[in-house]
């Protein structure tokens, strides 16, 4: 059953409009958005819909398809952090930092429906949020481009939901065009595509969701950024951006053993950014990027410790099994990895991590390929 007709069934009546965002992959650039560095994320072909038509009385009222989700109302004058809890409040932040914007919100009626799995490093949460966003804007006639919409759904997910994540799952979700990356920068916020045609060159990107849950409001997260913060501040730079590799390791005996390896990791980590998008700009081979994902992997393990053994093992077992790279993505502590794969290995690359997940008695993992997709737009 498709959106509209899930609205109906729901409310009674059709909905004014059908909005949709698609879930991301970070390519490469993990836990560098907040530090003011280079991301290179793609949307991917999981969507979050959001039917939606206004009210007049002022009320918001809030619908999921997801299983054990229980509906949610409230006043949109009433809205404030804190107020909502679980999924519900990534729906009514947008709201919310739409009307700190002076925008005139009216109240609504919203179901959503949403194939990004939640907790897999996929950043559903974002996909939420900038369905809605393109929901409000056109439902209370706020004249916002997209780039401020994405500071605007950062916003929501910072101050009303309590995830200090940065800018790089809104700007995928808003900023993304079908067969490419979006290469970002999260100081200037300037961006700019990046060809990445894997099905032309017979390869594909596949998804590991370990099963593992996780979450961007738990304390590892604001932990990592923490330690983020303190190095720059040692190291007498607004953020780990402006500091090179050379001086950094120069500069480490100012640092704790902590802040250094969380440094050398972002430092590095932009590094691999700015090499993988001068690699695939140049035209070269996209399966020669493999080196520069699996050492961010190493990176995000050895030096973030923002990695799980599943993650590993499914990254290990993808590099044995042929795949040219393998990384985690997201945010980690749980979550997926991805792989680089010739498209004709892919099945034999899944059947491996699947049996390696079984001799380990880990949870079975949901393996898929993705494309890289089209941004958020309106769909009925």
């Amino acid at each position: 059953m498709n959106t509209r007709a899930l609205f109906a069934g729901r409310y009674g009546y059709e909905p004014q409009g059908v909005w949709s965002a698609p879930g991301r992959v970070n390519l490469i650039g993990e836990h560098t958005d907040y530090n003011q560095g280079f991301v290179l994320p793609l949307a991917i072909n999981r969507r979050a819909r959001i039917a939606a038509s206004p009210r007049t009385d002022g009320v918001l009222r809030l619908a999921t398809t997801a299983p054990g989700s229980e509906a949610a109302e409230i006043k949109v004058s009433e809205l404030a952090p804190g107020r909502l809890t679980g999924w519900s409040r990534y729906l009514a932040g947008v709201h919310w930092a739409f009307g700190l914007r002076g925008a005139t919100v009216p109240g609504m009626d919203m179901l959503l429906d949403s194939d990004v799995p939640v907790g897999a490093g996929l950043s559903s949460s974002a996909a939420v949020e900038c369905a809605a966003a393109l929901a409000v804007r056109e439902l209370s006639g706020a004249d916002l481009p997209p780039g401020d919409l994405v500071l605007l759904c950062q916003q929501a997910e910072n101050e009303f939901a309590g995830a200090p994540t940065g800018i790089l799952d809104q700007s995928a979700s808003l900023l993304s065009e079908a067969g490419h990356g979006l290469f970002l920068d999260c100081r200037s916020r300037e961006s700019r595509l990046v060809p990445l045609d894997l099905s032309w060159e017979g390869m594909t990107l596949l998804v590991i969701d370990t099963k593992v849950s996780h979450a961007h409001d738990s304390g590892g997260y604001a932990e990592r950024r923490d330690d983020c913060e303190r190095a720059a501040a040692a190291l007498g730079v607004q953020s780990l951006r402006e500091v090179a590799l050379p001086d950094l390791v120069l500069a480490a005996p100012q640092l704790d053993r902590t802040a250094y390896r969380r440094a050398r990791h972002v430092v590095s980590e932009n590094e691999r950014v700015l090499t993988a998008v001068a690699h695939l700009e140049s035209g070269r081979p996209i399966r020669d990027i493999g080196q520069v994902l699996a050492s961010s992997h190493e990176s995000l393990r050895d030096d973030f410790e923002v990695s799980s053994p599943e993650l590993d093992l499914a990254v290990e077992t993808a590099m044995a099994a042929g795949a040219p790279g393998a990384r985690m993505t997201g945010g980690g502590f749980g979550g997926s990895a991805i792989a680089l794969v010739d498209a004709r290995e892919a099945g034999q690359v899944g059947a491996a991590i699947v049996r390696a997940f079984g001799r380990a008695g880990c949870l079975e993992p949901d393996i898929f390929a993705v494309e890289p997709g089209a941004g958020a737009r309106r769909e009925s």
